[in-house]
């Protein structure tokens, strides 16, 4: 899986997510490892949109475990209810946090981090992991990331986990 996801910033953030998701369809459509799909999907993120921090937590008994990812620094075992990420996993939904130092319980991986948002990956109602992006800049997530991320973590169970 090799492309560049490097898109043209005049276009508003809505349309780069809308060529972002035409590309990555294309790319992942056949793919079936786990792992791999997931690391690629960090990297093409990270490219597009120039995130802080882009990554996946897999669910693994009661803990979410760092999987692929991209980015300097991460928590490597989060409880189910803690933070973000532990918390978008109880609850079973997507949390936007403007301000990541304003959320109970969150947990500091870096002080560069400002603002999160944590996109559950659900299979038959069961959270399988998260994509957890990180933004350096307060309030950096909006509807349009929510829509745009449910969208393509729905693209990734459809192409992974339900076949």
């Amino acid at each position: 899986m090799e492309a560049s996801f490097k898109s043209n910033n005049q276009v508003s953030k809505a349309e780069r997510y809308d060529i972002f998701l035409q590309q990555f369809a294309s790319l992942i459509e056949s793919e079936t490892h786990e792992v791999s799909v997931l690391a690629n999907t960090c990297a093409a993120l990270k490219e597009a949109f120039e995130f802080f921090w882009v990554g996946f937590y897999l669910v693994e008994g009661d803990e979410l475990v760092l999987g692929p990812f991209q980015g300097s620094v991460a928590c490597y075992r989060i409880k189910k209810g803690r933070g973000v990420c532990g918390t978008a996993w109880a609850e079973r939904r997507t949390l936007l946090v403007p301000d990541v130092d304003q959320f109970p319980g969150h947990i500091a991986c870096s002080s560069l981090s400002r603002s999160e948002i944590v996109v559950p990956m659900l299979v038959a109602n069961e959270v399988k992991g998260v994509l957890d992006i990180d933004s350096d800049c307060l309030n950096a997530f909006d509807e349009t990331d929510r829509e745009a991320l449910e969208k393509i973590v729905t693209l990734l169970i459809q192409t992974l986990y339900q076949k």
